[in-house]
């Protein structure tokens, strides 16, 4: 079945430089060969599918000062990811269950914590113990319990969506909201920062209001994002996939287009405000800290860079220019500086530094 020619995605306002990893084809080229071992695919079809997510080139994106086997063992983690993202959780025997996906989640999630355990021949697992097994060999156990508490929120997050689907329910943008801040995967992401950048943020910085805040809005703008540059390839399912667009057309009664630019116009917003608080939040923070905050700006920026030329988004067959890609502009659509009317993150707007 047709599903049209794609929308264009508007311009969006990221006015941060972009950087990549320096040792990016290394770092593949292992990543690859880990992959071949853990066998985190079917077939060879599988196999390209899986190298073709551009996971090396995208964490490298988002950690492009960290020390070589930090970003390699973070790379290994995002291949796994979108494994189990298109396997388990969007499509799939349990993708419409949330009974059986929690089932499944539970002893994942229990693996990552106890790696060395025998836990079951499932390749998934087995693959996410070998991860749990090298973050503990190259990160502090600090790093390693802020990874595990993030990887169950999203598995949490990503239950909720599936009980949606079960019962054929779109959200609303405010529900919708405070599912996606997890629900796509950005906190164990961006809690692999850290041990990829061998930088453990002090606590009484790490969870301050400040950079809590900072950090879920570079979680929710890439996943907003994502939901973007993701929407052509999901609008043979549009009346029933949980993005922003969907919800904004939905709920607002807009048109497609129109749900777009209303999207991008909230996104920019919420980019304003990160940038201007992170600005704020730099003086007086600790090297850790700064290396952090300056690697959020990364995150959002890179992650913008892989999708407008990911295979993920466009297909295997990639042409040089993408359907709707738009550079990164210098200015927001929506210019205004107030909170935006969505309670689970209307507090980002606070005065969060003293």
């Amino acid at each position: 079945m047709s599903i049209g020619p794609p929308l264009e995605v508007p311009p969006v306002y990221c006015p941060v430089e972009p950087a990549i990893h320096p040792r990016v084809e290394v770092i593949e080229r292992r990543a690859v060969e880990w992959l071949d071992r853990v066998r985190l695919y079917q077939d060879d079809t599988d196999r390209r599918r899986v190298i073709g997510t551009n996971s090396a080139e995208f964490y490298a994106r988002f950690a492009p000062y960290g020390p070589e086997l930090n970003v390699q063992m973070a790379a290994h983690w995002v291949y796994w990811g979108f494994v189990f993202d298109d396997s388990r959780c969007d499509t799939g025997p349990i993708a419409a269950r949330p009974e059986r996906f929690l089932a499944m989640a539970g002893p994942i999630q229990r693996a990552l914590e106890a790696p060395s355990a025998p836990m079951g021949d499932d390749p998934l697992l087995v693959a996410l113990q070998d991860i749990g097994r090298s973050f503990q060999e190259c990160a502090t156990p600090v790093q390693v319990r802020r990874f595990c508490e993030a990887h169950r929120a999203w598995l949490f997050a990503v239950a909720w969506q599936i009980a949606n689907q079960r019962r054929g329910h779109m959200p609303d943008l405010a529900a919708y909201t405070a599912m996606r801040l997890h629900s796509a995967g950005g906190a164990p992401t961006l809690a692999m920062l850290e041990i990829a950048n061998a930088a453990e943020v002090p606590a009484r910085e790490h969870d301050s209001p400040a950079v809590r805040a900072l950090t879920e809005m570079a979680i929710l703008i890439a996943s907003w994002d994502n939901d973007l540059y993701s929407y052509h390839r999901e609008r043979h399912t549009q009346d029933r996939a949980q993005n922003i667009v969907n919800v904004l057309a939905h709920h607002e009664g807009l048109a497609h287009e129109e749900a777009m630019a209303r999207a991008v116009g909230l996104r920019d917003r919420v980019m304003r405000r990160f940038l201007l608080l992170r600005e704020a939040a730099r003086p007086g923070a600790s090297e850790e800290l700064r290396l952090y905050l300056t690697c959020l700006g990364h995150a959002v920026r890179g992650n913008l860079d892989w999708a407008m030329r990911a295979p993920r988004y466009h297909g295997m067959e990639l042409e040089d220019t993408t359907p709707g890609a738009q550079s990164c502009v210098d200015r927001p659509s929506d210019e205004s500086a107030e909170p935006l009317p969505i309670a689970a993150i209307a507090w980002w707007w606070d005065r969060l530094i003293p």
